[in-house]
């Protein structure tokens, strides 16, 4: 099966820019919002949050020096 073949992120990945890492890392967003609320707030979830918006500044900042 087809990442764009599943029935929400296939619209999303249409009508966004042709940039996977920039896709998957807007589609992560909320599942890491999801797993924040399930853990609580431990160092594991802070990590977590942490660890992907520093990782998504990080691409956006790489593509617009780039």
């Amino acid at each position: 099966m087809r990442v764009d073949a599943i029935p929400v992120i296939g619209p999303l990945l249409a009508a966004g820019a042709d940039d996977r890492v920039f896709d998957a890392l807007l589609v992560l967003g909320p599942v890491v919002i999801v797993a924040i609320r399930l853990l609580g707030r431990t160092p594991v979830s802070l990590a977590l949050a942490v660890a992907y918006t520093v990782g998504f500044a990080a691409y956006i900042l790489s593509e617009a020096i780039r």
